[in-house]
């Protein structure tokens, strides 16, 4: 049984104060991360192969003194499942053990270091699933409860630009119709590129009220039968007002920047998978809806 130091147990709060602290904390890059409350956090911000280093500061309450049966500090990757909640799936698990048995009476501070970490997944806060990093020191206890302190920090891993990035040349109609061609620049984007296409209408016989570009994310959780598939809609983007005529082509140029984008992963650990696509929405007079769905891959540049 453990006692977190946020909460206490029973109102009766740990016999001591416990610190995290990262040895470059002052100059290192944080990330914005959204919390499941709506609140936005910065934590510390690394990348794959990092070294995680700094010191842990561990401080009785006037008066106390804590016996213990060891001190450690652990580096956990882990992913929750929100249909599984409470289970964590560890990825990744090191130890640096900071202190024998004894007794703390007075301040002590340990140093820790996790060198060159293969951190090769990346933070992420989905809808059905958390892929998080985080630090947990234990202060081990023989007849009282273990305490326990854990910080959170983000990685981001930067890829290489994709030596084959083809075009995406595609053609959707209705037989006798609605005859279009649609094209893009290429099928693998940086975050903060630019989806550049065009769109001709080779055959239109219905009255298109207007068209529009859908940014659309897909997370699928868990596995076979168990398998949840969530998909949002990120960005809207108006191609065209107004109904086209036979031989018209439609520029389109999209910018991904503004948008609340991640790279696409595929098969994370075999627990999840995040993937995007360009959906082109035509609206006729009545209302209808037709479109066409194309998967792009996102990753992460300098």
């Amino acid at each position: 049984m453990s006692i977190l130091l946020q909460s206490g147990l029973f109102g009766l709060g740990p016999p001591c104060s416990i610190a995290i602290n990262f040895e470059d904390a002052e100059t290192r890059k944080q990330a914005s991360v959204k919390r499941e409350s709506g609140q936005t956090e910065l934590v510390p911000l690394f990348h794959g192969q990092d070294t995680v280093a700094g010191e842990v500061r561990i401080e009785p309450l006037p008066g106390k003194k804590i016996e213990h049966t060891g001190v450690k500090i652990e580096l956990i990757g882990q992913i929750e499942l929100f249909f599984d909640r409470g289970n964590f799936y560890d990825f990744t698990s090191l130890v640096r053990e900071l202190d024998i048995p004894g007794e703390i009476s007075q301040r002590k501070i340990y140093p820790f270091e996790f060198q060159n970490v293969e951190m090769q997944y990346e933070s992420y806060n989905g809808v059905n699933v958390r892929l998080r990093y985080i630090l947990r020191v234990t202060v081990s206890r023989n007849y009282s409860s273990n305490i326990v302190k854990e910080k959170d920090f983000w990685v981001r891993n930067i890829l290489k630009e994709p030596e084959i990035n083809n075009t995406i040349k595609m053609e959707v109609g209705i037989e006798d119709c609605l005859h279009i061609e649609f094209e893009y620049n290429k099928s693998k984007y940086h975050l903060k590129d630019v989806v550049i296409g065009k769109i001709y209408f080779l055959l239109v016989r219905i009255k298109i009220k207007h068209m529009e570009l859908e940014i659309r994310r897909r997370e699928s959780t868990g596995s076979g039968p168990n398998t949840y598939n969530e998909s949002e809609t990120l960005a809207k983007y108006e191609v065209m007002d107004g109904a086209p005529v036979r031989g018209e082509c439609i520029p389109i140029r999209l910018f991904l920047s503004p948008y609340d984008l991640t790279p696409t992963y595929r098969n994370i650990n075999n627990k999840f998978s995040v993937k995007y696509f360009l959906n082109l929405v035509l609206v006729d007079e009545e209302d209808r809806r037709y479109f066409k769905q194309q998967e792009i891959t996102l990753f992460r540049s300098e």
